[in-house]
């Protein structure tokens, strides 16, 4: 669909993904010995295409069946004494694994404010950090905001001896990622990397691997599975925390996208094309009249996500237009999410710009009482250094809000 604009919530299945997927199917269909090895050999590609994407060993990768299936794995790794910090409005799915575990052998669990936007800030870290905190844990890309975490450093402030655990699936795919600061990283494939579902990255570096013991490694984690006696020592690397086999054909695909990744370009390249998509759905919501959420943020701040609400329109009734007009969002509340892609093609800014054109104010872009001059319009990107364009933009005076209960990603 040329509207769709919802790959922060799930980014259609890619050609590459769908063709692995399907041969992997169909080498299940078989089974003959010879197709069983070929399946487990895709999953061994998987790791290795997502070791260079991340920048470390095939070892220290595991497949995971989801993204919160790894952060619930994680949480059973971490064993307490101890405090683990979570930022409040953190995404559900990396909220719940550490509140389960919180009193069952895992860390205590301490939610902490951010000072601005959706983000804790290394300052804001600094003030928090106490002899009793272990770990972090963050999204790399707030899911509301689009706003990117300074990862490198936030390690740095934790230094060497805290864990910096990361949930990337909003920014995996869709943005430079400063992976070599985290010591854990999860990620899903059904987002930004368009890989479809059952196969997620686990990564735990050696740096931090004695500290994990595997909570939730089953029998697929340890050297001997078949040993007379239990329990067997376990993997080494990521591999121990397994609880059973991945499923081969979601790794396929998994596989196949990062491959796909790699040959764009890679995050930097296709990052680039997604936020001169985002910048210019932004301007076209601006001139309707719309607030967008941390509109002050460089363009090296946010990833593909950008938000924004009409100020006197019910959003549901907006949200509802653009899908008659068939531009497919998120609502969250009073907001509404964008999150294009590459892939984006360029009539969907004028589809979208054509839906908002009944909410539109007559004085064109929204201000507010203190932001001074009409903004400037937006500088146009470099088509040969596909660097994306900068959006100078007034301040502005909008706060956030509470998010529902029940969000959707």
């Amino acid at each position: 669909m040329p509207g769709y604009l919802d790959h922060a919530r799930v980014g259609p299945l890619s050609r590459p993904a769908a063709r692995a997927l399907a041969g992997a199917n169909g080498l299940a269909t078989r089974m003959a010995p010879a197709d069983l090895d070929r399946l487990f050999a895709l999953g061994d590609a998987a790791r290795a295409s997502a070791a260079r994407l991340l920048d470390a060993r095939p070892h220290e990768l595991a497949l995971s069946p989801s993204t919160s299936n790894g952060l619930f794995t994680v949480a059973a790794a971490l064993q307490g004494p101890g405090t683990v910090l979570v930022p409040r409005g953190e995404f559900p799915a990396n909220v719940y694994p550490w509140l389960r575990f919180e009193g069952r052998g895992g860390p205590d669990v301490r939610l902490v404010e951010p000072d601005e936007g959706r983000h804790i800030t290394p300052e804001s870290l600094r003030r928090r950090l106490t002899p009793d905190v272990v770990a972090l844990t963050v999204s790399a890309v707030d899911s509301l905001t689009g706003h990117v975490a300074p990862l490198a450093a936030l390690k740095e402030v934790l230094g060497p001896h805290r864990l910096l655990i990361v949930d990337a699936i909003q920014g995996l795919g869709a943005v430079p990622l400063a992976a070599e600061a985290a010591d854990v990283l999860v990620s899903g494939g059904q987002k930004w990397l368009r890989a479809g579902w059952g196969a997620a990255l686990l990564l735990i570096r050696d740096r931090c691997a004695a500290r994990l013991a595997p909570g939730l490694g089953g029998w697929a984690g340890v050297a001997e599975p078949f040993a007379e006696r239990h329990p067997a020592p376990p993997l080494p690397g990521a591999a121990a925390h397994l609880a059973t086999n991945p499923d081969f054909p979601a790794a396929a695909a998994l596989g196949a996208a990062l491959d796909d990744l790699a040959g764009q370009g890679g995050p930097a390249a296709v990052g680039a094309r997604i936020r001169t998509a985002l910048a210019e759905l932004l301007d076209r919501a601006e001139r309707a009249g719309a607030e967008v959420l941390l509109n002050g943020l460089g363009p090296a701040e946010r990833a593909g996500i950008g938000t924004f609400r009409l100020p006197g329109h019910d959003p549901a009734a907006v949200h509802r237009a653009l899908e008659a007009a068939g531009v497919v969002t998120t609502r969250r509340g009073e907001w509404i999410r964008l999150s294009p892609h590459a892939s984006t093609p360029a009539a969907a800014t004028d589809l979208f710009a054509e839906a908002l054109a009944p909410f539109a104010r007559p004085t064109g872009r929204a201000r507010t009482a203190a932001a001074g001059p009409a903004t400037p319009e937006p500088v146009p990107p470099d088509p040969a250094s596909g660097t994306p364009p900068t959006r100078t933009t007034s301040p502005s005076s909008t706060t956030l809000t509470q998010e529902p209960t029940c969000p959707t990603t």
